[in-house]
C-alpha cells in the first residue's frame, strides 16, 4: 500500500481523514496561498490545493499527497482566513441571513506514477439572521482566524446555520465524499 501524506497542517482536515480510517502523514506545505480576483473561486481553491499537493510531491514522489484548499463566497466576494477578530466580525455579518457557497479544491498527486487528479466540491450554506450580540458570542466560542469564512460548521452549527444542502464534510475542510473514493483510486485504503 503506498504512503499518504496529507499536504496540510489542518486539524479538521486530519480529523476527517481519521474519522474516516486512513492514517495520513501531515507535512504542511510552505508555500504562499494565491489570493486574486482574476480566478473564479473553484480555479483559486483547485490552483492552491494542486500548489500544496506537488510541492509535498516533488520531496516524497513515492508518496500520495493530498492537497486541499477552502474559502467561502458570496456571490462574486471571496472571504478566505480572516487575519485578526475584526476582519472576522466583519466576514460574518455579510453572510448572515444569507446563502453562501463553501468550495474545496482537492488534488492528489503521485509524482512517481505520474498522476495528477483534481476535483472542486460546492455546499451551499444558508446562515441563520443573528444580532451583533449573537455574532459577538459566536466569535468567543469559536477560533475564527484559522477558518475561511471565519466559522466552524462542526462547533455548535445550529448557532449559526439554518441550512446545509451538500456535503458537510466540505463545509468542515474535507469533502470526504469526494476524497474517500479518489484516495481509494490510488491505492491508499482504510485501515
Amino acid at each position: 500500500m503506498s504512503r499518504l501524506i496529507l499536504a496540510s497542517g489542518s486539524p479538521r482536515r486530519v480529523q476527517l481523514l481519521r474519522e474516516a480510517r486512513f492514517e495520513p502523514e501531515v507535512l504542511p506545505a510552505e508555500v504562499e496561498e494565491l489570493w486574486c480576483d482574476f480566478f473564479t473561486p473553484s480555479e483559486l481553491t483547485l490552483f492552491n490545493a494542486f500548489q500544496k499537493a506537488i510541492t509535498v510531491a516533488m520531496r516524497y514522489p513515492d508518496a500520495v499527497v493530498l492537497g486541499a484548499d477552502t474559502l467561502v463566497a458570496l456571490r462574486s466576494e471571496m472571504f478566505g482566513k480572516p487575519r485578526d477578530f475584526d476582519e472576522a466580525r466583519r466576514m460574518l455579518e455579510k453572510l448572515v441571513g444569507k446563502t453562501h457557497d463553501v468550495i474545496t479544491g482537492v488534488a492528489l498527486v503521485h509524482a512517481n506514477d505520474g498522476r495528477v487528479i483534481t476535483r472542486v466540491v460546492h455546499t451551499a450554506v444558508r446562515f441563520r439572521s443573528l444580532s451583533s450580540t449573537e455574532i459577538e458570542a459566536y466569535l468567543r466560542i469559536v477560533e475564527p482566524l484559522d477558518k475561511a469564512g471565519a466559522y466552524a460548521a462542526q462547533v455548535s452549527p445550529d448557532l449559526i446555520i439554518e441550512h446545509i444542502d451538500g456535503s458537510l464534510t466540505n463545509v468542515v475542510g474535507l469533502p470526504m465524499e469526494v476524497v474517500h473514493p479518489l484516495l481509494v483510486s490510488a491505492g491508499i485504503y482504510p485501515i
